[in-house]
């Protein structure tokens, strides 16, 4: 893996992350590796959970949620949401909501854009307010999503085997 831990974390507004990611992979992998069920289940929860359970409804108006179990404490924690786009290997607009905050929901951007096999990735998530947005960058979960990142690249590579 030659992009460990590299995301960038950015705040463009008060109410806004900026997450920027290269992959060494082309984007329709990518892609795969972030909508497909079984995949997500390879990636999503890090080295911090085993994620128990997926749902995709990859549709305008379908639903998604995860669950996982935490290694440390061994609790258990989910997100969902619904798509509001879908445009096949380049873009996704979903709402994203923590259901142990389910009045801080965020409207999460993901775009997937490739050049010479690789795919840079940005997620623009959108908070509702600023506490909102501050509560979400202090939570920790800058640690997790690079984790995260790096397990969705080997994930996206190990598919062109």
């Amino acid at each position: 893996m030659t992009n460990k831990g590299t995301a960038v974390v950015t705040l463009p507004g008060d109410t806004q992350i900026l997450i920027t990611r290269e992959f060494d992979a082309p984007r329709h992998l990518v892609y795969r590796a972030w909508t497909t069920p079984e995949l997500i289940k390879r990636w999503w929860g890090a080295d911090r959970a085993e994620v128990t359970h997926v749902e995709v409804d990859l549709r305008v108006g379908g639903k998604w949620r995860y669950v996982a179990v935490a290694h440390e404490g061994g609790f258990e924690f989910a997100f969902h949401g619904e798509y509001r786009e879908v445009v096949t290997n380049e873009r996704l607009v979903s709402t994203e909501v923590f259901e142990g905050a389910p009045d801080a929901a965020a409207l999460n951007t993901l775009t997937l854009t490739e050049r010479d096999g690789r795919t840079t990735l940005t997620t623009l998530v959108e908070h509702t307010s600023q506490e909102h947005r501050d509560a979400h960058i202090n939570s920790g979960m800058e640690g997790g999503m690079q984790e995260a990142m790096d397990h969705l690249e080997e994930v996206a590579r190990s598919l062109e085997l």
